[in-house]
């Protein structure tokens, strides 16, 4: 019987997998960065909780809202199934440029199923 712990990590590494080949086909980015930070999350998240951080040109010219509601329409299939939560950073190159190329961390986790 195949380890439980090594299929996870597979089923993790195919999600993580997925999300960066379908953003590389979409946006082609100058910059990419994909966490998994499921691990700061209660109540047994699994690979729920990704960060994702993107430099395209195609973000140029458009407000936040449209470049977020881009990416989750790209990747719909991943919400509708494993992904609960994206934080997403999506950055022109001009703006990656002024921002020093850094983006903000990622709060601590104030919600889930934590025990107390």
């Amino acid at each position: 019987m195949p380890d439980s712990a090594l299929i996870n990590e597979e089923w993790s590494m195919d999600i993580q997998a997925s999300i960066e080949r379908k953003l590389n086909l979409e946006f082609r980015p100058t910059y990419q960065l994909i966490e998994n930070e499921s691990h700061r999350h209660g109540g047994g998240a699994g690979d729920s909780h990704f960060k994702l951080t993107v430099v395209s040109e195609n973000f140029a010219g458009l407000n936040r809202v449209k470049r977020h509601q881009s990416v989750y329409a790209l990747l719909a299939d991943e919400m509708a199934g494993p992904v609960h939560a994206l934080a997403l950073h999506l950055y022109s190159p001009a703006e990656w440029v002024e921002r020093a190329n850094t983006r903000p961390d990622s709060p601590d986790c104030r919600g889930g199923s934590r025990v107390v």
